[in-house]
């Protein structure tokens, strides 16, 4: 196993402090809250002074926590560790269009102790104590020191007020579609009335463009199939991690997705050769959605 012999890569380097000095090896598998991280070793300490930075240069190989598997194990969110992975590769932050987990994203630069990180990720206030992620600065203060007429005034306050009535959320979000897939299946036996059986399947598919699933469905998404695809490429192989088709339309329909088309088709085949036997029945249906 490669993690058993990075416990045996141990340096005989005369007991430097140096990273050619680690007893860890130079490709290290990480289980973070389920979520599986292959990345270099100067990667994770590419910080100083950072968690990170502490677990792996001031501790051994033998005193942190391993899963089942001999992976170092993180209990923290897998998801959002990938941005935290990021980071640390070129200190740099990107994070895609319509990013809804901020905030948790924030806690966990602090845990992390990424000061830089958490700082570039907590809120801006204004001189009025007001969040400037919530309310955008208008340039009507600026519009008014340049005009002197009454008409114009009043154009200023016309222009505020109803700025103001306008959500910025509101108006920043993208028009688009997103198509939600179904597949059921259910058996009919010979007594119809005694015998039918219905069988759910799992998935509920999302379609469409990665920054619109992400920012419809957030963390209830699940992007294994199809991990790292960019915000303005498009995806089949999006799922959502719900029981019920209608949480995910609920979800569309609070941030102003509408449905605009379906489709659904069906097949129908004997469990075997003998035309007695159980029948089963499968449906798949496409629900299309759109926000202007």
């Amino acid at each position: 196993m490669a993690l058993a012999d990075a416990e045996r890569a141990v340096s005989s380097c005369g007991g430097g402090d140096s990273l050619s000095c680690s007893p860890f090896s130079e490709i290290i598998e990480l289980n973070v809250g389920g979520q599986v991280y292959v990345t270099r070793y100067t990667t994770l300490v590419a910080v100083p002074d950072s968690l990170l930075w502490n677990m792996f240069t001031k501790k051994s190989p033998k005193d942190l926590a391993r899963d089942s598997k001999g992976r170092f194990f993180l209990d923290r969110d897998g998801f959002l560790f990938r941005y935290i992975l990021d980071y640390l590769r070129d200190l740099n932050l990107v994070l895609p269009d319509y990013f809804p987990e901020k905030s948790r994203l924030q806690r966990e630069a602090d845990f992390f102790q990424l000061r830089d990180l958490a700082k570039r990720l907590s809120p801006r206030v204004s001189k009025d104590n007001s969040l400037s992620e919530e309310i955008i600065q208008s340039d009507t203060e600026e519009g008014a020191q340049q005009c002197g007429t009454s008409v114009c005034m009043e154009t200023l306050r016309a222009m505020s007020v109803s700025g103001a009535m306008r959500s910025p959320s509101l108006d920043s979000r993208k028009s688009g579609y997103i198509t939600i897939g179904y597949r059921g299946s259910y058996t009919i036996g010979r007594d119809i009335q005694t015998d039918a059986k219905f069988r759910r399947v799992a998935r509920i598919t999302v379609c469409g463009k990665t920054s619109l699933a992400k920012e419809v469905f957030g963390d209830t998404l699940n992007e294994s199939r199809d991990p790292d695809r960019p915000p303005e490429r498009y995806t089949s192989r999006y799922y959502l991690k719900y029981n019920f088709l209608e949480q995910a339309f609920d979800k569309l329909t609070e941030v102003g997705f509408h449905m605009v088309a379906c489709s659904s088709t069906g097949t129908c085949a004997y469990t075997s050769n003998d035309p007695n036997e159980d029948k089963i029945w499968t449906s798949y249906t496409e629900y299309v959605f759109c926000r202007d």
